[in-house]
């Protein structure tokens, strides 16, 4: 027998080498080369187990002619309801035919419970599913099924994890939508390497991904996540599918988040909103409560921010702690960029007179919302202030906007849409930039528009 070859693969881009190297030629990550198995050597090569193989790739697409822009009829993506609001929202309305879809997040977060509720609803307006399960038996899956309230679910499961047996399935049964949880554990013959190595996860997923663009059934992968929060697995994974979705949230919570961070059919970082019940996760309707804390009484150090999570405006509540510190004052931030948090006290200070460098600063975003728009500026600040000074803002104050190094307020984006998200909440009063201020009153809020970090405190310290 000829003797096995090993290459070394890099996790983070699938670049080879044939030998160990501390730093990866093609992305320059570090220490991500791993060893695996290539076969045969390469007189074996030609005995059907290459993957390269001109079989594999024949009759994939046949060559199209060249045609201007212009001419290419545009026609709306035909899209099929999961009947699960805040999926659609996610997904841009809906699943479409054909499409990838690969949904990554922690473990015991509410994937395979949020994928099986999906198919349990498709499959109940009359749409064939498939669910095949590499981590579970059909017993326990059952079981999960009979937890959330679906005992006569009629939903088609396969527990198989050799890639050329789903795949068989698939063709064999051609249902509308299927779900491979997860393609870590999926392997295929053609390779000799282990299932969850940077080939068979590569392989896998180019095979099913084929397969749905030549058939039309929708694919939906899950995929595991490193300690750092990434999709484990090459970051050509992530290339090959349409939609990537991350499910967010603390296992200790019952709120979850789903993020669309690509999406080829529609919005990328639209957030879902979902509670986690006896029954199965829940859609929110209305996310901000979750994020505003229930004061009975305005209380010192804490400002409301209408925030957007792409098309959704949310209302989140920012708290800050300043409180007198040693000779190294501490910063720290959670749910804010602790850089900015450094940059928006100098800017206080410089701008406005108000001293924090012997103080130390916490500032937190209430529900374990991470805000990454700069338009929280504003009611960061305002927040450090009213701790500060221990005088808490009025009830229903709410704040937006974006403080430069040169204490102007800078406008924040789809400011009418904020304001109006506050007012139906039962909001009275707002500090906004001047360029976000409203043409029109709105009823029942009243704005307040500034230029300058300067001119937003004098307006609170009148309140």
């Amino acid at each position: 027998m000829a003797k096995e070859k090993s290459v070394f693969t890099c996790t983070e881009c699938g670049a080879t080498a044939s030998r160990w190297l501390g730093k990866c030629p093609a992305c320059n990550a570090w220490n991500t080369m791993l060893e695996s198995s290539t076969g045969a050597a390469s007189g074996m090569a030609g005995t059907g187990k290459n993957r390269y193989a001109a079989s594999h790739y024949a009759g994939l697409a046949a060559a199209q002619p060249v045609t201007p822009l212009a001419a290419i009829e545009a026609t709306d993506i035909a899209r099929t309801p999961t009947g699960i609001g805040e999926l659609d929202r996610v997904l841009g309305g809906g699943v479409v035919d054909g499409a990838v879809v690969l949904i990554g997040g922690d473990p015991g977060i509410g994937k395979s419970t949020l994928l099986l509720q999906t198919l349990d609803h498709l499959q109940r307006l009359g749409l064939p599913t498939l669910y095949v399960s590499g981590e579970e038996s059909g017993a326990q899956i059952a079981l999960r099924s009979r937890r959330l309230g679906l005992p006569a679910s009629q939903v088609q499961v396969l527990t198989e994890i050799q890639l050329e047996k789903i795949l068989a399935t698939i063709e064999a049964t051609q249902p509308a939508i299927a779900v491979i949880d997860s393609i870590q554990t999926l392997y295929s013959d053609q390779l000799s390497s282990a299932p969850g190595s940077v080939a068979q996860v590569r392989e896998c997923a180019a095979h099913l991904t084929r397969l749905a663009k030549a058939s039309g059934i929708a694919i939906v992968l899950v995929g595991h996540v490193t300690k750092e929060g990434a999709l484990a697995g090459p970051r050509v994974l992530e290339h090959m599918v349409d939609t990537v979705l991350y499910f967010e949230g603390d296992t200790h919570s019952s709120f979850r988040l789903i993020r669309a961070i690509k999406n080829r059919f529609g919005a990328v970082n639209e957030i879902g909103v979902f509670a986690m019940t006896e029954t199965g996760l829940k859609g929110v309707t209305n996310p901000s409560a979750i994020f505003l804390s229930q004061h009975s009484e305005a209380v010192p150090g804490s400002c409301v921010l209408v925030t957007l999570e792409g098309t959704r405006p949310l209302l989140v509540e920012i708290q800050a702690l300043v409180d007198s510190g040693g000779p190294s004052p501490r910063r720290l931030s959670v749910g804010l960029e602790r850089d900015r948090l450094a940059m928006l006290l100098a800017v206080l200070h410089r701008h406005a007179g108000v001293a924090c460098g012997d103080q130390d600063v916490f500032i937190n975003a209430v529900g374990g919302v991470r805000i990454s728009e700069p338009a929280a500026d504003l009611a960061v600040l305002l927040a450090i202030q009213s701790s500060l000074r221990s005088k808490p803002l009025p009830k229903g104050f709410i704040a937006f906007g974006e403080v430069g190094l040169a204490g102007e307020v800078r406008p924040a984006t789809r400011g009418q849409e904020r304001l109006r998200e506050a007012a139906k909440l039962g909001f009275a009063v707002a500090i906004v930039p001047k360029a976000n201020a409203p043409k029109k009153p709105i009823e029942g809020l009243t704005v307040h528009a500034v230029e300058r970090i300067e001119q937003a405190l004098e307006v609170v310290r009148g309140f």
